[in-house]
């Protein structure tokens, strides 16, 4: 929530996405001390996920039941997501939807600047005050 970047992601055609994308968090780095923020989907509520998180020295935040303002950030960049790149493209296959999930992220981290960030985008944010 720091700068808004998104740190990790992933698309499944199933429901098994949350521990895959917590591997794919542990490959960019010790994940001691970190909170992670959901809802209380049955996902981040389920055994196997709270043991993970455990396992990973992590801290499981989780939304107020029936709160969406507690996931504001989140909602605002699925509703980005959809405005600005599924909704214009419209991609029919799993692999179009994929690749311009992965192209909005990019653009999204690297170039799409934010108001709340001084104008700078996510990444800019981060390289200006780590110099």
């Amino acid at each position: 929530m720091y700068n808004h970047e998104i740190v990790s992601w992933s698309l499944s055609k199933r429901n098994d996405l949350v521990l895959d994308s917590l591997e794919l968090l542990k490959e960019k780095g010790s994940l001691e001390d970190v909170l992670l923020h959901s809802d209380q989907g049955f996902q981040y509520t389920s055994r196997t996920y709270a043991h993970r998180l455990e396992t990973y020295g992590m801290l499981g935040s989780y939304s107020r039941r029936g709160n969406c303002f507690d996931n504001a950030c989140i909602e605002s960049f699925f509703s980005h997501l959809k405005t600005e790149k599924l909704h214009l493209t419209n991609p029919k296959t799993f692999e179009e939807a994929y690749k311009a999930v992965e192209e909005y992220i990019t653009f999204y981290n690297k170039e799409r600047f934010q108001k709340k960030l001084g104008d700078l985008s996510p990444v800019e944010h981060r390289e200006k005050v780590a110099a």
